[in-house]
């Protein structure tokens, strides 16, 4: 099945061999939607930014756990004791230390048990499966909007060639009616209507021609390609048609959806916070050595001219023994925070099934919209050629030639519209059985 998958998402994203060579000035060939994904997995913001939250976590992990090494630190000071102490020892006064007063100490510091370095080794594992889940994610995510702005934009292009055909087709109308006209066969009003029909189809190219600059932006937007360069595509129409289609017989499982491994990651993690707070009744233990230089001298020069060094080693326990209930709280506070993600994840796992069968309603309710009106077109071209025969011989009037030019016109959009639509509902269905594998299709093609 596996196999299979990676068949089918390399002879989804392969929609066109041809690619054009760079000319001379060195224009942008032109892409197909193998390599749109390939550039946007490597180029598109949001992948970049998860990228570096990913690198940043990973720097968190490393910095947490340093606390396992040794500590070493060393203090330097120096002083003038203007004023030395003076202590009664029996009927005398004694005088303690010296004008000038200096020492140089290293410490070493082990920690055996810390609940926080403990914590932070039992985290890493969970922080990492978290963040490589996010980066996952997002680029599903990538791959699902980047595919649909791809489609959007071919199928608006194939709008325009619809269009430009019916241009051409009324613009010939147009001249026959005016031809017509002109020597007194019809009256005016087939010239007019003509006329108002070609002023429609040019507002309506204008339209679509207008909302593909916006929809170009919007695919450099999403791959983060340059919005001063061009960005040309490249694509198959037939094998668009063929890639609609769908084998509806996997099943759903929600292991297969990196969302649900997130959600549940996250929930182990809340799992952890648990045994973090119960992990404060445990004493904190560390070892330490310490060496410590001590001069003094009555002058400032002289001060280093000698030491008096000292040096320890030892072990440091830290038992919190009553600290009003705190740690009770925290406990229960854990445990309730616990509860409330495994709520969470029971409805998550509801929501992901809802998503899966909505996904799957809606391709099985768009393919079955886009068959229909394949048929249409078929019937609205039999009859536009049907009508258009018998108004040349003279049997229909001008205004059935043009409804049915209409109804063709429509029908032709309506099915491009209704292919975008499957292909879109393919994606989502796609991702929700979780078959999208960025990793899998970017080293597959």
């Amino acid at each position: 099945m596996k196999n299979a998958v990676v068949l089918f998402l390399i002879l989804l994203f392969r929609l066109s061999p041809e690619v054009m060579a760079q000319d001379s000035k060195g224009q942008n060939s032109a892409m197909n939607l193998t390599d749109v994904l390939d550039y946007a997995l490597k180029n598109s913001p949001m992948i970049q930014q998860s990228g570096i939250d990913q690198q940043i976590g990973e720097r968190q992990i490393k910095s947490s756990l340093s606390g396992w090494l040794p500590q070493i630190s060393t203090n330097y000071q120096v002083s003038n004791n203007l004023k030395l102490q003076t202590q009664p020892i029996g009927d005398q006064l004694i005088t303690f230390g010296q004008p000038f007063a200096s020492n140089l100490i290293f410490e070493v510091n082990q920690t055996l048990f810390n609940r926080d370095q403990f914590f932070a080794s039992k985290a890493a594992g969970l922080v990492r499966s978290e963040l490589s889940q996010s980066l996952e994610t997002t680029k599903i995510n990538t791959v699902v909007a980047v595919a649909k702005a791809f489609y959007d934009i071919l199928l608006t292009e194939e709008q325009i060639r619809i269009l430009d055909e019916n241009l051409h087709r009324q613009e010939k109308q147009f001249k026959d009616a005016k031809s017509r006209f002109d020597v007194g066969l019809v009256d005016k009003t087939d010239y007019q209507r003509a006329s108002i029909t070609l002023a429609n189809l040019k507002s309506d190219k204008n339209r679509v021609q207008t909302s593909l600059k916006a929809k170009h932006a919007y695919l450099k937007e999403v791959i983060g390609f340059p919005v001063d360069q061009d960005l040309k595509v490249a694509y198959d129409y037939e094998t668009m048609q063929e890639m609609a289609s769908m084998d509806e017989g996997t099943a759903f499982e929600l292991e297969n959806r990196i969302e649900y491994l997130l959600a549940k990651t996250q929930v182990a993690t809340t799992e952890l916070n648990t045994k973090y707070a119960q992990w404060a009744y445990i004493p904190q233990l560390s070892g330490f050595y310490s060496y410590n230089y001590l001069f003094f001298a009555p002058e400032f020069a002289d001060l280093y001219s000698r030491s008096f060094p000292t040096s320890a080693v030892g072990l440091r326990v830290a038992i919190p023994l009553f600290q009003g209930g705190k740690r009770i709280q925290e406990v229960k506070l854990a445990q309730l925070q616990e509860d409330r993600a495994e709520v969470g994840l029971r409805n998550f796992e509801k929501q992901l099934n809802t998503e899966y069968e909505t996904a799957l309603a809606n391709y099985e309710a768009s393919y079955f919209d886009w068959q229909t009106l394949q048929s249409n077109q078929q019937l609205a071209e039999e009859v536009y050629n049907t009508i258009k025969m018998q108004y040349d011989e003279g049997v229909k009037a001008y205004v059935d030639l043009i409804v049915a030019e209409t109804e063709l016109r429509t029908a032709q959009l309506n099915n491009y519209n209704a292919l975008f639509n499957v292909l879109s509902s393919k994606l989502d269905l796609m991702r929700a059985l979780g078959q999208i594998q960025p990793s899998t299709i970017d080293s597959s093609l």
